[in-house]
């Protein structure tokens, strides 16, 4: 059984008395007079057996247990707020929802978005950064960016960004390579690693590599933080091409060894066959594959 939850409306009154500490500003925004506040407020600390307030003369504070409630209900009241503009965005059909990887949206997509808010200044896009699998109906997901083969069953899915891989470091290391370096110097640095950690033994094999250890050096848990480490100047990572081509145009990264290694693997844009249907879905997809091939 369920235990029943106390009404809305005194719900409505502590949280905007807690907000202001003041029961005639929460009058006021509620458009109710302050001693219907005073009156729905004492019904629910009497529900809940708990002083919520601390009543003293022209002033109001939070208790204890009134402060551990409105920071929940806090919470509670925003995911409301945020899932009602959520719910009204897309019946205006002006949002939608996107996932991919935290690495994708932050190498590859969050640099350019910005070009399509300019294009498309009404159309909001919310992004969802996880390695989990979303259903799409279930989940409210209109597109995602999944890394793989392609082939989604029940799903359109369309070849994104290729996976070419490539070393990077910093332009201090790189100095220190020299110029047109064999990649056999690679055993006097620091290999990160991130969780596919087979990739630099493909790639050192490609380059004709023997004095290597392509196992040795850090793993990191994603590629974000193999990215952070290398920029910062504590290795050679492997990175997508893709992800980083305006830092090596500007210098601030270095690819020493022009050799990349590609793979079969790459990122599509997923979606259901009815996620078109929705102007601003298909506006996206279609700056999205432009993008790409840019």
């Amino acid at each position: 059984m369920i235990d029943p939850l106390p009404s809305l409306s005194a719900l409505r009154a502590f949280e905007a008395t807690a907000r202001h500490l003041s029961m005639t500003q929460a009058a006021q925004e509620l458009h109710v007079t302050p001693g219907a506040i005073s009156l729905q407020i004492r019904d629910l600390e009497a529900s809940l057996g708990v002083s919520l307030f601390e009543r003293r003369t022209r002033q109001i504070l939070l208790t204890a247990e009134g402060r551990d409630y409105f920071a929940a209900l806090r919470t509670a009241f925003q995911l409301v707020r945020e899932a009602t503009a959520s719910l009204t965005a897309r019946r205006r059909g002006n949002a939608l929802a996107l996932t991919c990887t935290a690495g994708f949206a932050t190498h590859w997509l969050l640099p350019r978005l910005q070009r399509f808010e300019d294009t498309h200044p009404d159309i909001d896009v919310r992004i969802s950064a996880s390695h989990r699998m979303f259903d799409f109906e279930r989940d409210g997901i209109d597109l995602a960016i999944r890394h793989g083969l392609g082939g989604y069953e029940g799903l359109i899915s369309e070849r994104l960004v290729d996976d070419e891989l490539v070393p990077v470091c910093s332009p201090a290391i790189a100095a220190t390579l020299g110029d047109d370096p064999s990649p056999d110097l690679l055993a006097g640095y620091q290999l990160i690693h991130d969780v596919y950690r087979r990739d630099w033994q493909l790639w050192l094999a490609a380059a004709g590599a023997t004095k290597v250890d392509a196992s040795r050096g850090p793993i990191f848990s994603d590629g974000n933080g193999a990215f952070e480490a290398m920029k910062s100047g504590f290795g050679v990572a492997l990175m997508r091409r893709s992800f980083i081509e305006k830092e090596l145009a500007e210098g601030r990264l270095v690819a020493p060894f022009p050799l990349g290694l590609t793979s079969k693997l790459a990122y599509h844009l997923v979606y259901p066959g009815t996620a078109l249907e929705r102007p601003a879905v298909a506006a996206f997809r279609r700056w999205l594959l432009s993008e790409a091939k840019t």
